[in-house]
């Protein structure tokens, strides 16, 4: 009961002495002896030490608990700072005096601010470190990658940092120029399978699922591996595109002398415009979607295997209207042939089937090629001989003129055939001159060649020798003409000396008409046929003359026999016809 009073603090004050006082009143009471009251005194001491004791214990507990809970903090401290880079921190104070419980207060609010910069660095690594590792799985061609990157929490540095971000900057840039460079290839494919005709999507796609359309552009594979399938797959388009270009412009290039060779009508051609239009293309030139599509090369193979069966039921034909080109080229060169000869060979050839028909065709191109070139050789002697033929033609002309009594009458066409014959003079007295040079050049050609110049069968030199050869006859025929009509008008002179003179009848009018404009002539009266030379062309009276031989024994065509007849005709006039003078 005194013991509950005393720790009651509303029945007044309680202290050590009052509660001593009150065991004292009890033991008086009670009636305890002093010995027993000296040990219950030594046991109360006994208990407060003890209480003391225990209590001095745990404050001594709790200190040391401080103490280290202080230096952990100071701990802590140091590592965040040395984790985060930071070699001093603003919110640290500087005095380290006070108790333990004061430091623990000025130091915990420096603690919890470098923890929550830890959490915020920590999760810029992570961050950082993650767009990595996805970049790097992206790279390797890893997209399943689930795993959190570990975060090395020693070391949050902003230098580490910045060293993490350069990396992700170099990775990013990369990704960059490898979705690029996966854009550029799969462009590629695209233009290349629409010029083959092949489906893009599954050939992509065959590569790589993501490369679909479909698919977002940063969502693509950029790994090794997609970018070597894909430089792969488009050599290979290429190479595809390539030999089918070559098979087409084979193909193309047999369509074309297949036509030409049948004479294909143009609106048929136009139905392979588009494989024809790229005959000459380089691979990079062809862009047009389908130019080398299978089909089309198919059509065109088709097509090829046709023409060629035609060919072969049309061969004779075909070989026939080659060799009526090659005689044009002998015909137009005037290099005689034996026509019939050559056609009978090709029947028999034909029919024997013993040549191919591309090997007789192009036996038959080589001999027009060099039917070409010699009718290239032989050209400009050619010009020369038109040039000389047509002075002939001139010259005869110029002849009957010359002997038609009436040239000078007021007739209708007179003043062209007096311009005419003013023009004719001129190149006559350029034939000379002309024929010497076209003997040079002729013997430089066969000197040249071994051979002679054969002009439609007749050697040319031997033409120009008798013609030389006919001008001199004509020439001294002339001469004596002129020295006979001087005898004659001497002796008239003297009969009339001697006898008088006395009217001579009157001369009949002659039937020959005045030399006009040819009716089958040109314009300015030019005869429109051609001095024929050939003495087996044409059947010509020039055919059934025989050749005389020159001084140097080589046998001589005749040359104008139109001249040669009024030359005779002139020889055979009466000694007293005076003979007309030139204008």
């Amino acid at each position: 009961m005194a013991v509950t009073d005393a720790q009651n603090p509303l029945m007044g004050e309680t202290t050590c002495g009052t509660l001593l006082q009150k065991l004292q009143e009890i033991w008086d009471e009670v009636g305890e002896s002093d010995e027993d009251r000296d040990k219950m005194l030594l046991q109360i001491e006994q208990e407060c030490l003890d209480v003391y004791k225990k209590k001095v214990e745990q404050a001594a507990k709790s200190r040391a608990q401080l103490l280290q809970a202080l230096s952990d903090a100071k701990i802590e401290l140091a590592n965040l700072l040395s984790a985060l880079g930071e070699k001093s921190f603003a919110g640290i104070p500087d005095k380290t005096s006070g108790t333990i419980k004061e430091q623990l207060a000025a130091i915990a609010p420096a603690l919890e601010q470098l923890w929550k910069q830890k959490e915020e660095r920590v999760k810029e690594f992570s961050d950082v470190q993650s767009q990595i590792q996805k970049i790097c799985g992206e790279i390797a061609g890893n997209l399943n990658i689930s795993e959190t990157p570990e975060v090395d929490e020693t070391n949050l540095s902003l230098k580490k940092l910045d060293e993490y971000q350069a990396h992700l900057q170099e990775l990013q840039k990369e990704k960059s120029e490898r979705l690029q460079k996966v854009l550029e290839f799969v462009s590629s494919v695209h233009d290349l399978c629409a010029v083959l005709g092949l489906d893009f999507l599954s050939t992509v796609t065959e590569v790589h699922p993501s490369l679909n359309d479909s698919t977002a552009v940063q969502s693509k594979s950029i790994s090794n591996d997609t970018l070597a399938r894909l430089a792969k797959t488009v050599l290979a388009l290429k190479e595809d595109k390539k030999q089918r270009l070559l098979k087409l412009q084979e193909l193309a290039t047999q369509l074309i002398d297949l036509w030409n060779l049948m004479d294909t009508p143009s609106e048929e051609r136009q139905l392979f415009d588009h494989v024809t239009c790229n005959i000459s293309a380089s691979v990079d030139e062809v862009t047009v979607p389908g130019a080398l599509a299978m089909d089309l090369i198919e059509q065109a193979t088709v097509e090829v295997e046709r023409l060629d069966q035609l060919k072969a039921s049309r061969m004779k034909e075909i070989a026939f209207k080659r060799q009526a080109e090659l005689e044009d080229i002998y015909a137009r060169a005037h290099i005689e042939i034996d026509p019939e000869a050559a056609r009978e060979k090709i029947m028999s050839l034909i029919d024997s089937g013993n040549i191919e028909p591309a090997e007789l065709l192009a036996d038959m191109d080589n001999q027009i090629s060099s039917a070409k070139e010699e009718a290239l050789s032989r050209k400009e002697i050619l010009d020369k001989v038109e040039k000389w033929m047509s002075a002939c033609e001139e010259e005869s002309w110029l002849e009957d003129y010359n002997r038609d009594e009436n040239r000078y009458n007021a007739s209708r066409g007179a003043h062209l055939n007096l311009k005419r014959a003013e023009k004719a003079r001129i190149l006559v007295n350029k034939i000379p001159a002309l024929v010497d040079t076209l003997v040079a050049k002729t013997r430089t050609w066969e000197e040249d060649r071994g051979i002679q110049f054969v002009y439609d069968g007749v050697p040319l030199l031997a033409m120009l020798d008798e013609y030389a050869m006919l001008r001199q006859e004509r020439e001294e025929e002339k001469r004596r003409m002129r020295d006979q009509k001087k005898f004659n008008e001497q002796q008239n002179t003297e009969q009339e000396a001697i006898f008088g003179s006395r009217p001579s009848p009157a001369r009949p009018v002659g039937t020959k008409k005045v030399v006009g404009p040819r009716a089958n002539g040109a314009a300015n009266g030019t005869p429109n046929r051609r001095l024929s030379l050939n003495p087996h062309q044409n059947g010509s009276k020039s055919g059934t003359k025989e050749l005389r031989r020159d001084s140097t024994g080589r046998l001589a065509a005749p040359v104008n026999y139109v001249a040669i007849s009024k030359e005779d005709a002139a020889s055979h006039v009466s000694g007293t016809d005076a003979a007309p003078a030139s204008p």
